[in-house]
């Protein structure tokens, strides 16, 4: 995968988000907090998931409060980055959303200082973080913190079959769409205004997965699977259950209902040698999401991880 140039002078201008602004990042898009710290000690980094985009400030409140410049990306063809004409998150390889993550750090260490990186990646971009964080290592990182990575899906059995014929379907038709579900979770966030986001990035219906896509997400699964060699800290966090994406589930507000925490906890420890496991009881599948008490627990422990790596 060739590497996104990073541009000598950022551009930077006010974003959607008030208190943040944006610059484009090749074919990405890097948010930063307007008032971060001063005398930051190093530099948080927020890597998005699947039908998503960065919208969460009280996450970067809160790497601010741990003494950390807040950045985002939004990644190729996705949120602020997305095109006219562009498949929304196509992607035919996750080497591309790696490039993406090291324009991203790059750049963020040129605005804010040659200071140590830790990423915060969600679902697919937690996915692609640690399979990046294996092949690209980078001197600046100093630690990775994955929020319900997209280890393995919630899908039927007969659809997990599907899924095996990707990667020669991806090769030829990389754009069929091939997974037209909706999403209730997606629904259940925005109802009742409880987390506004802009639902042209972030589809309440869902957002239709291609073959590229989904033959990309199951080699970096199976990559994962065998076992990486991430040499800094690792924070893997995941709800403490998970279950079906339907509106008659009792518990769909206090468990993830998009990826098998049961694939997290089975290949989590297998990521490096310095792997620490949060589950979060009552916790949603964007962990920084879910309701006041769980949410809490999940932002306490990602302010110790970051005192620990950045002493």
């Amino acid at each position: 995968m060739d590497p996104v140039s990073v541009p000598t002078r950022l551009e930077w201008r006010d974003d959607v988000l008030p208190g943040f602004e944006q610059a484009p990042l090749g074919g990405a898009t890097l948010i930063r907090r307007r008032d971060n710290p001063e005398n930051s000690r190093g530099i948080a980094l927020h890597v998005h998931g699947y039908n998503d985009h960065f919208f969460q400030p009280h996450v970067a409140d809160a790497f601010a409060a741990a003494g950390c410049a807040f950045y985002a990306v939004d990644m190729r063809r996705a949120g602020r980055s997305l095109r006219p004409g562009e498949r929304p998150h196509h992607i035919a390889d996750i080497a591309e959303l790696g490039a993406d993550i090291t324009a991203a750090a790059q750049a963020a260490t040129a605005d804010a200082g040659d200071l140590p990186v830790v990423v915060h990646a969600h679902s697919t971009g937690g996915l692609a973080a640690a399979v990046w964080a294996d092949r690209t290592p980078s001197p600046t990182l100093a630690g990775l913190i994955l929020n319900s990575p997209l280890f393995g899906l919630r899908l039927p059995r007969w659809k997990q079959m599907a899924i095996l014929g990707m990667p020669a379907l991806s090769r030829l038709r990389a754009e069929q769409v091939v997974v037209p579900a909706p999403s209730h979770y997606t629904q259940s966030l925005i109802a009742g205004g409880r987390w506004p986001f802009d639902p042209a990035w972030k589809k309440p219906e869902g957002q239709p997965a291609t073959a590229g896509w989904l033959g990309a997400t199951l080699r970096a699964r199976q990559a994962v699977a065998r076992g990486l060699d991430i040499r800094v800290p690792v924070l893997v966090a995941r709800s403490d259950s998970c279950g079906p994406d339907r509106p008659d589930n009792p518990r769909r507000d206090s468990q993830d209902v998009v990826v098998d925490t049961a694939m997290i906890a089975a290949y989590g420890p297998g990521l490096g040698s310095d792997v620490e496991e949060l589950v979060v009881e009552g916790g949603i599948h964007d962990l920084s999401l879910s309701a006041d008490g769980p949410r809490e627990v999940y932002l306490d422990a990602v302010a110790a991880f970051v005192d620990r790596v950045l002493k």
